[in-house]
């Protein structure tokens, strides 16, 4: 369900599959349609369970700094389809939609393609018709048969890897860690954040047997007492809007990844980059006290009660929480208790929401209640001294705010 992009398809009459086909065939035939757009970008490409957004918000505020235009295609939207392409942070307008599917239906894609690989290659038209210095390209799902692994990219990134999308994955951090690793190319550099053992085992035999050079946070580069320390060079961290200790090791990780990318940098800019790099929904603080933050998933909700305990030491907060049925209800919950005073559970509009019932029954801790997403006061308002964290889909997130 990609807001908005039913309409274009409509007017255009370019029809595509809402069902998720993993695999490259179809995409490649398409992109060669249209002329191949993707071999004219410079790439970073970027895979991970948690860590992607942040860590493109990183690059793309250190690239700005330094005066470099850039191209994202990220995933979900937050608002409609124009904000998964971005240029220069900025959701790509309905014109330069209108031109992209112009020239996807004359070049006849119309039936080929999913709807996230129809998407996909409106990204590439889009920045090849608009020309950014450097795209930072997600992966949606994944990574070795993810649509966007079509690219030769500058360095591939590997921010975390955790369980998720088993169903289409894997059920063991091992074959989640062999999707990730199939964006690995061929003598390009792959810069990993942290990652577990048996994770770091399968990306660094893959980088050795695709020739490619190997840097892992921890080992070549790291943060240590708000300082990136990476060979010889070291940069200032002390500011930063993106909060947390998984956000510095995002911040590392995207420094690392320019360097890596050959991209000429200062440290003072690297240095004011970091600081005012920001991304919505990653604890964003919307009112006095209320914060939302897009965890929705284990490895994601643990960070976040890091933050929690990092930004409000020795405090207990009140949780609104809101899932998709497809994560892991009851391990998402569990990873918040140790900083919850209560949980309140909502349904909202989506088709893959999980019921406030479901969730109640998924969750261990005695105070906990249900409540309605139209109740503004109860959700958007913190109750008494207590911080309130309004948690989950991101899709929960935006139709709050939107």
């Amino acid at each position: 369900m990609i807001p908005k992009f039913d309409e274009y398809k409509e007017r255009f009459s370019v029809k595509s599959d809402d069902e998720i086909k993993p695999g490259l065939e179809s995409i490649r035939r398409a992109l060669q349609k249209v002329g191949n757009p993707e071999k004219d970008l410079r790439v970073i490409h970027v895979a991970g369970t948690n860590g992607k957004g942040s860590t493109i918000a990183f690059m793309e505020s250190i690239l700005q700094e330094h005066g470099f235009s850039t191209g994202v295609f990220s995933s979900p939207a937050l608002v409609d389809v124009h904000d998964q392409i971005r240029m220069n942070s900025m959701p790509i307008s309905p014109i330069e939609m209108d031109k992209t599917f112009v020239e996807m239906k004359e070049a006849g894609l119309s039936g080929m393609l999913t709807d996230f690989e129809l998407l996909t290659v409106a990204a590439f038209l889009t920045f090849k018709r608009l020309a950014p210095d450097y795209v930072l390209l997600e992966c949606g799902m994944g990574g070795k048969l993810d649509s966007t692994n079509v690219v030769e990219p500058l360095v591939s990134i590997i921010t975390s890897i955790a369980l998720d999308h088993v169903g289409f994955l894997g059920g063991t951090i091992e074959e989640i860690a062999m999707h990730k690793a199939g964006i690995i190319k061929e003598g390009k550099p792959v810069v990993v954040g942290s990652l577990p053992n048996e994770a770091m085992q399968v990306i660094r035999t893959k980088a050795i047997t695709s020739n490619s050079k190997f840097v892992m946070y921890g080992e070549d580069f790291s943060v240590i007492q708000d300082e990136f320390i990476g060979g010889s060079i070291k940069i200032q961290l002390t500011k930063r809007r993106l909060k947390g200790p998984h956000q510095a090791i995002n911040a590392a990780v995207a420094i690392e990844a320019l360097r890596q990318a050959g991209v000429s940098m200062k440290s003072e800019r690297i240095t004011k980059g970091v600081a005012t790099a920001s991304l919505p929904y990653r604890f964003q603080e919307i009112a006095e006290g209320v914060f939302i933050d897009g965890a929705h998933n284990p490895a994601a909700a643990k960070m976040l009660t890091e933050t929690i305990k990092s930004e409000f030491p020795g405090e207990k907060v009140d949780f609104v929480i809101g899932m998709l049925k497809t994560k892991d209800l009851k391990k998402t919950i569990d990873e918040l208790i140790p900083v919850a005073n209560s949980f309140t559970f909502i349904t909202f509009p989506h088709p893959q929401a999980a019921s406030a019932e479901v969730l109640m029954g998924s969750c261990q801790y005695n105070r906990k209640r249900m409540t309605k997403l139209g109740d503004d006061t109860i959700i958007l308002r913190k109750g008494n001294d207590r911080k309130r964290i309004v948690a989950g889909s991101l899709y929960l997130l935006s139709s709050l705010l939107n």
